[in-house]
């Protein structure tokens, strides 16, 4: 089994997740499906029927939240490394376009929106081992590009 690469931020988010999914959410789900049994016909019970699929996609969350986090690393803090690696604050810029720094994270907590990129997509694959002032060419599903590192934090 891999391991899952996880800043700690990201672990304890998922791990809030989990606990909440454990107690809270399921013990929801548990009593909507107790309510919807009561008294009716279940093969016509549409309300037992969405308890159910509810059901099911929680305990599914809980499943894969608990292997994320059996098998999760966890990416110390980088501190003013010169080598882009998982956990590295990178600023790039690519001709033509505005600079962007984007913090490269494990895949299970990448939020391109939020400036947080998978170490397994094509920018942060390409980013991994180089150094500031370097050019570095990403294969993209869409095409090449250059990107220049102006910064690695």
């Amino acid at each position: 089994m891999s391991n899952t690469f996880l800043t700690q931020e990201g672990f304890d988010k998922l791990q809030e997740e989990l606990d909440f999914l454990r107690t809270t959410k399921r013990q929801e789900v548990a009593d909507r499906l107790r309510e919807a049994a009561d008294g009716e016909d279940l093969i016509e019970n549409a309300e037992y029927e969405a308890a159910k699929n509810e059901q099911a996609f929680v305990e599914g969350r809980i499943q894969e939240l608990e292997i994320l986090l059996a098998t999760a690393k966890i990416i110390p803090e980088q501190k003013n490394g010169d080598c882009v690696q998982v956990g590295s604050t990178v600023t790039i810029q690519e001709e033509g376009f505005d600079k962007e720094t984007f913090v490269i994270v494990g895949a299970a907590e990448a939020s391109p929106s939020e400036g947080r990129i998978s170490n397994e997509s094509p920018l942060g694959r390409a980013l991994i081992g180089h150094k500031k002032g370097e050019d570095v060419a990403v294969d993209a599903p869409d095409g090449k590009y250059q990107v220049k590192i102006i910064k690695v934090s």
